[in-house]
This record gives C-alpha cells, sequence and structure tokens, in this order.
C-alpha cells in the first residue's frame, strides 16, 4: 500500500533498486573511510620498490594507482548527491563501479609485475605480498559489491599465476622443484583469500538483511501509526460536537437560567459539568497533540508585550485560584516595553497550565507568584508555587505525556497528562527554553525563557 501511495508501480524493481543503492553507498562509504589507510600502503609499497628496483617505474605504476584511487573518489561524490532508488540508474553506477574497480585492480597487478620482472629467481616474496595484502583488503573490505570483488580477485588471481609462472617459463624447472612449490602456495593463498571473502560477504548478508528486516517493520510501525492517529483524531472531533452541546446545557442548568436548581440535582450536576469540563480538555489536549505528530500545529507570530501577556494571564486564572482558595498574584518589574515575538494564544496555553498545575498542587492557603525578568537577551516567566513539590529524578515524566506526578486520590483537580508535554512542545517552537527548580516539601518554580525582541525592530 505504501509503495502504491508513493507513485510507485512496479515495487519489486523500487526494492531492488533501494537494495542495489544500499550496496553502492556501503560500497563507496568504505572508499571515504579508508582511503589514507590505501593511500599508507600504496606509498609505502612505491618506497620500497623504488629504493631496491627502478624508482621510474615504481612512480610511473603509482601514478597510474592514484589516479584510478581519484576515479573512485569522484563516484563516491556522484553516488552521494544521488537521492533516487531506481533500479536504472543503480546499475549505471554498479556499470562505472566495474569499470573502475577493473582499473583499479589492472593498476595494482602491473605494479606488482612491474617489480616481479626486475626480480631474478626468488621467490617473488615482495611482489607476491603487495599482491596477497591487495587482495586480502578487497576481500575484507570490498564484499558489499559481489560482482566488484569478484572482478578485483580474478584479476588478482590471474596475477599471482602469472608472477609465481615466470620462473617456470624461464626456466622450465621439474615438478617437485622450488618454483613448482610456489605455484601451488599461490593456489592455497587464493582459496584462503576466496574463504575470507566468503565470512565477509555472509556477515554483510546477514546485516543487510536485519537491516531491511528492521526497515520493513519501520514502514509497518509507520503505517500502524499514522492509522492510529487518524483514528484518535476522527474520534477526537466526533465526540467534540455532542461533549460541546451536553457541557453547555450543564453549564446553562447551573447557572440558573433554567430556573432554580434542585437540592438533590445540584451536587450530581456540579459532578457532571466538572467531569464534562475535563473531558472537554483531554479531547483538546489530544486534538493538539496530534497536531503536532501531524506537522500542522499553525503559529501566528508578532511582538508581544510580555507583561501584558503574564497579567493577562493571571488575570485569566484568577477565578480556578479563588475557586481553590488560594491566592494567584503577579510579580512584573518596573520596566515596559519588553517584547518577545511568539503566538499569544499557544503561549497564554503554556502559561494556563503551568498556573493551573501550580494551583493544584498548592497547599490550603498557599500562594502562586506570576512573575518574569530580562536577562540579557532573554526573558525569564517564571510561575512559583509552595506546594508540595517535585521529587528528584521525575524531570522526564513531568514532561511526558499522559504522566501525573502526583497519581493520588487527593489531587486537588484532575489532568490530562498531556499540558506540560504540550506546552514543552508550544515552548520549543518558540525557540525557547521550558524547566523547573523544586524542593520537595517546600515547592516549585517553573520557567519559561524566550528570546528578546529589540523595541527598534518592531513593526506595530
Amino acid at each position: 500500500m505504501a509503495l502504491i501511495e508513493n507513485g510507485m508501480s512496479n515495487p519489486e524493481s523500487w526494492l531492488s533498486g533501494v537494495r542495489l543503492k544500499r550496496q553502492l553507498e556501503d560500497y563507496t562509504n568504505c572508499i571515504n573511510n579508508l582511503i589514507w589507510q590505501r593511500q599508507a600502503i600504496f606509498f609505502a609499497a612505491t618506497m620500497l620498490a623504488a629504493a631496491y628496483y627502478s624508482s621510474t617505474a615504481a612512480l610511473i605504476c603509482y601514478a597510474a594507482v592514484l589516479m584510478t584511487e581519484l576515479l573512485d573518489l569522484s563516484l563516491a561524490r556522484r553516488l552521494e548527491a544521488w537521492q533516487g532508488n531506481d533500479t536504472k540508474t543503480a546499475r549505471r553506477f554498479l556499470a562505472t563501479v566495474m569499470a573502475n574497480t577493473a582499473l583499479s585492480a589492472l593498476g595494482i597487478s602491473l605494479f606488482v609485475i612491474v617489480v616481479a620482472l626486475q626480480q631474478s629467481s626468488t621467490g617473488h616474496f615482495t611482489p607476491m605480498f603487495f599482491l596477497f595484502a591487495a587482495a586480502l583488503f578487497a576481500a575484507v573490505n570490498n564484499h558489499q559489491l559481489v560482482p566488484a570483488l569478484i572482478l578485483r580477485l580474478t584479476i588478482y588471481g590471474a596475477t599471482f599465476l602469472f608472477i609465481a609462472s615466470i620462473d617456470i617459463w624461464r626456466y622450465n624447472p621439474p615438478l617437485k622443484s622450488e618454483p613448482w612449490l610456489h605455484v601451488w602456495t599461490v593456489a592455497f593463498v587464493m582459496y584462503f583469500i576466496i574463504d575470507c571473502s566468503f565470512v565477509f560477504l555472509k556477515m554483510y548478508r546477514d546485516r543487510l538483511k536485519q537491516l531491511e528486516v528492521l526497515q520493513a517493520e519501520h514502514i509497518k510501525a509507520l503505517e500502524a501509526y499514522k492509522l492510529k492517529s487518524e483514528f484518535v483524531s476522527t474520534v477526537s472531533h466526533e465526540l467534540r460536537t455532542p461533549l460541546t452541546s451536553i457541557k453547555g446545557s450543564l453549564d446553562l442548568i447551573m447557572s440558573g437560567a433554567l430556573g432554580p436548581v434542585p437540592e438533590k440535582v445540584a451536587p450530581i450536576a456540579e459532578i457532571a459539568t466538572k467531569n464534562s469540563a475535563r473531558l472537554a480538555d483531554l479531547i483538546n489536549d489530544i486534538l493538539d497533540l496530534q497536531k503536532f505528530e501531524a506537522g500542522e500545529m499553525v503559529y501566528n507570530f508578532r511582538p508581544l508585550e510580555l507583561g501584558r501577556l503574564v497579567q493577562d494571564a493571571v488575570d485569566a486564572n484568577h477565578g480556578f485560584a479563588d475557586s481553590l482558595g488560594l491566592e494567584l498574584v503577579s510579580d512584573l518589574p518596573e520596566i515596559t516595553d519588553v517584547f518577545i515575538n511568539g503566538d499569544e494564544a499557544r503561549l497564554m496555553q503554556v502559561l494556563g497550565n503551568i498556573i493551573s498545575n501550580a494551583l493544584k498542587f498548592s497547599r490550603d492557603g498557599g500562594r502562586v507568584k506570576v512573575g518574569f525578568r530580562a536577562l540579557g537577551g532573554k526573558a525569564r516567566i517564571y510561575i512559583e508555587d509552595n506546594g508540595i513539590g517535585i521529587p528528584e529524578g521525575a524531570h522526564d515524566n513531568v514532561f511526558a505525556q499522559f504522566m501525573q506526578i502526583d497519581g493520588s486520590d487527593q489531587r486537588r483537580a484532575g489532568g490530562t497528562g498531556l499540558g506540560m508535554n504540550i506546552s514543552k512542545q508550544i515552548v520549543e517552537q518558540h525557540g525557547g527554553v521550558i524547566d523547573y527548580i523544586s524542593s520537595l516539601g517546600e515547592g516549585t518554580t517553573f520557567f519559561v525563557e524566550l528570546d528578546l525582541l529589540d523595541v527598534p525592530d518592531l513593526d506595530l
């Protein structure tokens, strides 16, 4: 389903392209990561060959090998810039890799052959060891692309046999002579290298399969998450309409607009009113959460006078404070014209969440103080209470979804467990920070830090 939605008419071809691209990326990443290691090996081999054999031939061969290295690096850069997954482009890259591999292997083989031809009948230890190192390096690090690995090892294998056969051609020795022993030793070494290649190839293939399984599970999880989000959003919207009607009717009854509320009915109606308000808050918080997760939260940023914002938040929560028998006061500095850039409705939501929490967790007769201070280029809004405090180690839970620090039945008021998580996301979208300082049993101070806006930059 996901493949079709993405406009892919041939999923198998697409998956093949994705798999091949992954192998190409792994191959070229290895080229990039080991470039200096390879250069150190090539340079050391060149210096040895130049010191003991022909320096001119050694430098020419090194230049040829270096040229193939530059071609590989150029290919790696082009592959990094490729953003697609189509099989056709992936196969073109593979063809280029094969051509570069052939040139690289031939360059290295030419180097060791030139060294071998300059030797007398000594077993050709030096060129053989150079070639063995190159073949083993390929077996360990170039297993991501099997065609390229086979091509490289085939060229190296032919070079091994050629060097081992030089003395056979020169002197035609008997079968039990040392030159023939070198030939059989080369065959053993080639078997060893091929076996190493299979081991590393199997390890890589197993890792690739595990990665593909994880990717498939990730796609399934994303699809399930999308379905869940759509379901929650739909249900929340469908619940909001009848709940609004129920809550409005209960508010109308409790206001006395329809006549006196019977004494026996009033407590039940009051409970229903409070719970309908709690349910409305929960639905609104869930809808906000879905907007965040879908990236659909819209902000209306504009310059805001900080003192007025804080005072409005205090005024909006006075009724709740009075209902709990608590004092809610503002603590504003004498300075005026302190501005921030923000969405007024969303910042009021943040301050409302923090203030209501401070009131809920305050003791009888307690006081909650709300104010701000300008600190350099930052404004710090703080909400200070002398309530029960927050225990150590609860920081993550404070800002987690559906979490309540106080899960007892003695809370003054319920909550959705989403308010602080939503507040954190809103503040972060404003480029700010929200955090708290607390002493258990003494109280808590929450603060929100936002960037100040220079007055000359305002366009009011």
